[in-house]
């Protein structure tokens, strides 16, 4: 019974015709844009990245009707894609999901399982627009990386711990550096805010010990492995 039930038939049989491949070129083409619309729900990205997942999966789909059954094809367009170099920043985790994503319905529609390839897109898309909803994995959003300057008289070695106290769960100094030859200190702290806002007099109040110099709040940026 779930053979029947899960049972993808290719609609490829032997050569490829104009018809089979118009077919799965339109698969691909919806496909690729219904994965960029999931990527730009609550993400940002460039005009060209987007564009890059609604054609991926066509390409990659007519580079495996290509080489389908055909080895020496398929060891010269390898070699072929071996040569090709990415010179762009590295992409972040859901960057990659996504090309992945693209470049597996463009080798389900390339091998003729249409129906394979929409079952696969809309139980991937599904799981991650709900993961993303629900802000599975997220990290703690009162994290902050705070950095301030002072000068290189004060001593930098709990000289704010009392404001610390006041107004954040927990402190720790990441990082010290020098600055302006060596006239001023720069202090990377991690710390947990007690609310979810930067409130102005926790800056005020550090302004008032590092003489006004630079201070920086922001979001505390996850490192992210793949």
């Amino acid at each position: 019974m779930l053979n029947s039930i899960f049972n993808f038939s290719s609609i490829i049989n032997g050569t490829i015709t104009i018809n089979t491949f118009l077919i799965c070129s339109a698969a691909s083409l919806v496909l690729g844009f219904l994965t960029a619309l999931v990527y730009l729900f609550k993400n940002r990205c460039s005009q060209s990245f987007a564009v890059t997942l609604v054609l991926l999966p066509v390409i990659v789909q007519t580079v495996i009707m290509l080489v389908n059954g055909n080895i020496g094809a398929g060891v010269a367009v390898a070699g072929a894609f071996s040569l090709v170099r990415f010179r762009s920043a590295a992409g972040s985790a859901k960057e990659i999901l996504a090309v992945f994503l693209s470049m597996a319905v463009g080798l389900a529609t390339g091998m003729g399982y249409v129906t394979l390839a929409v079952v696969f897109f809309a139980v991937t898309a599904v799981c991650m627009l709900i993961l993303g909803a629900v802000k599975f994995g997220e990290g703690n959003s009162s994290l902050r990386t705070l950095k301030i300057t002072i000068p290189e008289n004060l001593d930098y070695d709990g000289v704010f711990d009392d404001l610390f106290a006041a107004y954040t769960n927990s402190a720790e100094l990441e990082k010290v550096k020098t600055a302006n030859m060596g006239t001023l200190f720069e202090l990377q702290y991690t710390i947990s805010l007690k609310g979810e806002e930067v409130p102005k007099e926790f800056i005020d109040e550090i302004r008032v010990r590092n003489g006004n110099l630079n201070i920086t709040c922001a979001k505390y940026a996850v490192k992210e492995a793949l």
